[in-house]
């Protein structure tokens, strides 16, 4: 199996798992968070339906600078779930299809992450794609515990939550 059709199938898997969890994001709680030093639901939840198009940024880009000096541009903020899940349907097209024009010696090129112009990490396009998912599966983690915080239902994600019992 090529790496593309593993990373492939991975994202439709984590997708389908971030849309239950955006469907569970109450409406008017944006700004809530549950310590002073915690980033707001909104915010959260926005990274969250939004970290897939990090995959075709991986793809495409030699590079990207997560704190460039000048400032990252404003970005509308969903307001609810459906717009959350319209911003997570809409990034996980762009990776998918970043991935399926893709190949796998493009896939071994090196990229850098570079944080205020300093590099923060330097290698293989498949290692970031990994840890990228890795990463929007602790993000998302990190969501449902503000859900049950917030009395929200948690889904089952990798298995049963103590509001819903299904295995996937």
């Amino acid at each position: 199996m090529q790496l593309t059709s593993v990373i492939l199938e991975q994202l439709d898997r984590e997708a389908e798992l971030t849309r239950r969890a955006l469907e569970r994001v109450p409406k008017g709680k944006n700004d809530w968070k549950p310590h002073p030093k915690s980033m707001p639901l909104g915010q959260l939840a926005h990274m969250v339906a939004t970290m897939p198009s990090w995959i075709s940024m991986i793809v495409k880009q030699d590079e990207l600078d997560v704190a460039p000096k000048e400032g990252r541009p404003e970005r509308p903020q969903p307001k609810n779930s459906k717009e959350y899940l319209a911003a997570l349907d809409d990034a996980a097209a762009q990776a998918r299809e970043a991935l399926q024009s893709s190949s796998e010696s493009h896939l071994q090129t090196e990229w850098k992450l570079l944080a205020a112009g300093q590099v923060v990490f330097n290698g293989p396009r498949q290692e970031m794609l990994r840890d990228t998912m890795n990463h929007w599966a602790h993000h998302r983690g990190q969501m449902t515990v503000y859900l049950r915080l917030m009395g929200s239902k948690v889904p089952a994600l990798y298995g049963p939550s103590a509001d819903d019992q299904q295995f996937r």
